[in-house]
């Protein structure tokens, strides 16, 4: 990634790299965070997330404050982190982290924390929005969101996407098929009415589809 980001002709400051700190770099962050920077050997790193929480995130998250004051990092964020963890966790740091990425889809809606997160001024972000490995031909092919598709001319990804875009949710789908990809850049020539937001809404299962 390091490498496409320097060989590129887009400018340094137009790509927005973000990478993580996992628990079991927790007790040494210091030295996970130069290991970072040096593989991707692009100067600074524009955010820097933990992969879910462990032992020692407080302290691993004051080694990353420390990097945003000497520049070596540019923002910090958290995954994996819901209200109980969020509310142990805020009160012992300096920098509010910018983002809060956790698993988010038509069947597992996490509503309650997507509107604590909003309240405290944090972006939240989707992963997993199309219900991830081995769940997204059955989700894709969900009646209700076949139907929006159908009655907007879009695929079910789409409007997947939209849906979490219109509740406030910055998504991040994966895919190695540039159409999909490409697709799933076309996003903002329609609108899902309130009825349909609705129906979406109403798929919420608390199906949950990765353990942290």
């Amino acid at each position: 990634m390091g490498e496409a980001v320097r060989n590129s002709d887009i400018p340094r400051e137009e790509i927005f790299v973000v990478t993580k700190l996992y628990p079991n770099q927790f007790s040494d962050p210091e030295a996970a965070i130069e290991e970072a920077l040096a593989k991707l050997d692009i100067d600074y790193i524009d955010m820097m997330l933990f992969h879910h929480p462990g032992t020692g995130d407080v302290e691993a998250y004051l080694a990353m404050e420390k990097a945003v004051a000497d520049g070596k990092i540019r923002s910090l964020g958290l995954s994996n982190w819901y209200v109980e963890e969020l509310e142990e966790f805020l009160p012992q740091i300096n920098i509010t982290p910018a983002l809060v990425q956790n698993e988010i889809h038509p069947y597992y809606q996490e509503n309650d924390v997507i509107s604590y997160i909003h309240s405290l001024g944090i972006v939240v972000q989707g992963w997993y929005p199309l219900g991830g490995r081995g769940y997204t031909a059955e989700l894709l092919g969900n009646e209700v969101i076949s139907e929006i598709a159908a009655a907007h001319g879009k695929s079910s990804a789409q409007v997947i996407l939209r849906w979490n875009l219109q509740k406030g949710v910055v998504v991040i789908p994966g895919s190695s098929n540039p159409d999909h990809i490409q697709e799933n850049t076309e996003l903002f020539d329609f609108e899902l009415t309130e009825e349909e937001m609705g129906r979406i809404n109403a798929l919420d299962r608390g199906e949950k589809h990765d353990w942290y």
